[in-house]
């Protein structure tokens, strides 16, 4: 592991902290990967707002019983993922 998926693994551990959900799988290269094809696909600032989006759409399926973290993460992301990819072949939404 190098430096950097190194602080971000802490940093990650760091947030889960914060927020009383210790022992939450987070894929962080999955995380980055959508992150990636958003600010690519779409545009730039895409990055950030797709991905508070997914975990966000997660949280309440996990939250509201639909489905469990695995699942609900997965789904979320598969989503995105499909947007994105739909995005960048249409050459960005913006």
């Amino acid at each position: 592991m190098d430096d950097r998926q190194k602080l971000l693994h802490e940093w990650t551990g760091r947030l889960l902290a914060a927020f009383e959900i210790d022992g939450t799988d987070v894929d962080i290269d999955a995380v980055l990967d959508l992150a990636g094809k958003a600010a690519h696909g779409v545009v730039r600032p895409a990055a950030p707002l797709t991905t508070f989006v997914v975990g966000y759409a997660a949280g309440l399926a996990v939250g509201s019983g639909q489905a469990d973290e695995d699942v609900a993460m997965r789904s979320a992301l598969g989503v995105a993922d499909a947007l994105c990819a739909e995005a960048a072949t249409e050459g960005g939404t913006a």
